[in-house]
């Protein structure tokens, strides 16, 4: 078994090019141009009386040849009356063949979010274009201390650029990514924020993605579920129509909730329940404990009951 470290483990193999995810449509970013403008005139500029030009593309060099998931899209290089470059001919898979008129054309070649733009002359010859991306993979997890498994549905991670200083910083690649699914990003480092639940649960991590490699990397979280609720004495039913407030060690509000129940992740540390039903209020103290997913009741007597004066 691979060590697993403080935050993260990350393990580098071959990436598979069939690797599945988003395919780059609608990511297009060539420098100083906004949109792109369909051909104008009636004469298409992709003819089989043209060039024959092939296309592919590699993630590393001297690396294999990418079989799927490429967009490719070729460009006039001029302008048109709008600014807009007109967009000739488009193709999706893996190794492309187009026929062009003779000339110039701009080649934007898109393999998830890893991309390459490259400026091809076209004569009456056949001839081969061949793209190197300098991409890899980059497939993310987490667990709870101890090795816990995290429901999926309650994590995500949010992939930014590798300079800043913080993620406030950093300009935003990928948002919202779903454990364990494939990201095809150029090579270089990037900073991970992996958050369990929506309150407090964030690990953050500087990741090395290398071209031609599939990076998986593990994250584990100190946190756990809770699940608050307010009763009559221990062990009794929970009391709707309940509003929830929940400070952390530093008096801080970390989350509210109405309801019988509270659920919540919280990161592991000290903190305070309050429970407001009607016109009164309970508090409770309480403890969170990496990996110890638990109920947590505050029971609604005078020993933790609240001046409404004084919680204002």
């Amino acid at each position: 078994m691979a060590p697993i470290f403080m935050g993260m483990l990350c393990a580098a193999m071959a990436l598979p090019a069939a690797a599945q995810e988003d395919d780059g449509l609608g990511d297009l970013k060539l420098p100083g141009i906004s949109s792109y403008a369909t051909p104008q005139s009636d004469r298409s500029l992709a003819t089989s009386s043209g060039g024959t030009v092939t296309l592919s593309a590699q993630l590393n060099e001297g690396g294999e040849e990418i079989t799927r998931g490429m967009v490719w899209r070729v460009f006039k290089p001029e302008p048109d009356a709008d600014g807009k470059l007109p967009l000739v001919a488009s193709a999706q898979g893996g190794t492309s063949i187009f026929d062009l008129e003779p000339g110039s054309y701009l080649v934007h070649a898109s393999y998830g979010r890893a991309g390459a733009t490259k400026r091809i002359s076209v004569g009456r010859q056949a001839q081969h274009e061949s793209f190197v991306l300098n991409a890899g993979g980059l497939k993310l997890d987490a667990t709870a201390a101890g090795g816990g498994r995290i429901p999926p549905a309650k994590l995500r991670f949010s992939i930014y650029e590798g300079d800043g200083e913080d993620s406030g910083d950093r300009a935003l690649v990928l948002p919202n990514v779903q454990p364990n699914t494939v990201v095809r990003l150029k090579s270089g480092t990037y900073h991970v924020v992996s958050t369990y639940g929506s309150v407090n649960a964030i690990i953050r991590s500087d990741i090395r993605v290398e071209a031609g490699k599939l990076t998986e990397a593990t994250v584990e979280h100190h946190a756990a579920e809770v699940t608050l609720k307010l009763v009559r004495e221990a062990g009794g039913e929970a009391i709707a129509d309940t509003s929830w407030s929940v400070l952390n060690e530093a008096g801080e509000q970390v989350k509210e909730s109405v309801g019988a129940f509270a659920p919540m992740v919280l990161a592991d540390g000290d903190y305070t329940a309050i429970a407001k039903n009607r016109d009164r209020i309970y508090q409770k103290d309480f403890k969170v404990e990496p990996g110890q997913n638990r109920e947590i009741e505050v029971v609604a007597s005078e020993a933790s009951a609240v001046d409404p004066e004084a919680a204002d």
